[in-house]
């Protein structure tokens, strides 16, 4: 039976680097290729070389001739179980591009043209914006089914390991600011350098709320010499857990107890209010929390 869930489990994240792959595959090719963007990375590097081929070397295939090399030269930095992963996304994507390009060109010319002929030129912003959105969803779904599209992720952990003095996200950003300046120099077109950065930073944002959760949550530190009542309160009022952690005051020399509790946003206020209702001088620290796992909030799904 467990056997058979991880089966499951298995079919279940090739399906999603399948659909992850082809979203990022359409946002190359109806936003971001055709009008130059080239937001970084390997998908940047290869829209350079397409433009400068003149279309001799289309997008895919250059994306999968630069991703081999660098797939090999670190395949040792990963273990077996992501590298089969990662391979098969970096090949599927490669083929997605190239194989859905003709269909992508056929919306384009139908769609967008039209709504271009209305206006004085392409509104660029709008296109790197929707690219980089439906770029970061793609590249978000393949990197939470355990592989990733290759790339300049690989090229950083490479070069983080022959340079340990620089951080992978700072090798990362470096290596993504140099083809953005690459694409800007090979385009002639400071502009849409500028674009490409805009696309460039929606696509991480939206990576980053896949990956991490976009249903943000309020930590709170409660200091109070009424903690018990606040605690009884909360349990009771907003059935939210809380914890008492030990807590030493280095002023007064005094043992205190530190509440420690995690609501939904929209139970912030009912709280402060609670609070304030039993100790107005109670101390409250905030913070934002990305994701919670566990009883009240998302369940676990590894």
């Amino acid at each position: 039976m467990e056997l058979l869930k991880k089966i499951l489990r298995g079919w279940k994240d090739y399906v999603w680097i399948i659909a992850g792959s082809i979203l990022t595959a359409a946002a190359i090719n109806i936003f971001l290729v055709p009008y130059k963007i080239a937001p970084g990375g390997v998908t940047g590097l290869a829209t350079v070389i397409y433009y400068l081929s003149g279309g001799r070397f289309p997008v895919g295939m250059a994306m999968l001739a630069l991703n081999i090399p660098l797939f090999i030269a670190g395949i040792k930095f990963i273990g077996n179980r992501f590298a089969i992963r990662t391979f098969f996304s970096t090949v599927f994507l490669s083929v997605a591009v190239d194989v859905s390009e003709p269909f992508t060109s056929d919306f384009v010319e139908r769609y967008f043209s039209k709504v271009e002929s209305l206006a004085s030129s392409p509104d660029l912003l709008l296109y790197s914006i929707f690219g980089g959105f439906l770029m970061g969803a793609g590249l978000g779904i393949v990197l939470r089914s355990g592989a990733t599209t290759g790339g300049t992720d690989l090229a950083a952990r490479i070069a983080n390991h022959f340079i340990p003095y620089f951080t992978i996200g700072q090798v990362l950003l470096f290596i993504d600011a140099a083809v953005v300046v690459l694409a800007a120099a090979a385009f002639s077109s400071f502009l849409l350098g500028m674009y490409a950065i805009v696309s460039l930073f929606i696509a991480s944002k939206v990576v980053d709320a896949i990956l991490e959760g976009v249903n943000f949550a309020k930590a709170l530190f409660i200091i109070s010499d009424k903690s018990d009542e606040i605690a009884a309160r909360i349990l009771k009022d907003l059935d939210r857990g809380v914890t008492a952690l030990k807590g030493r005051g280095m002023y007064s020399g005094r043992d205190k107890q530190v509440l420690f509790c995690v609501v939904h946003r929209s139970q912030l206020t009912q709280l402060k209010k609670v609070v304030a209702e039993i100790d107005d001088k109670a101390f409250i620290v905030l913070a934002d929390i990305r994701e919670v796992l566990g009883e009240g909030f998302k369940t676990y799904d590894y």
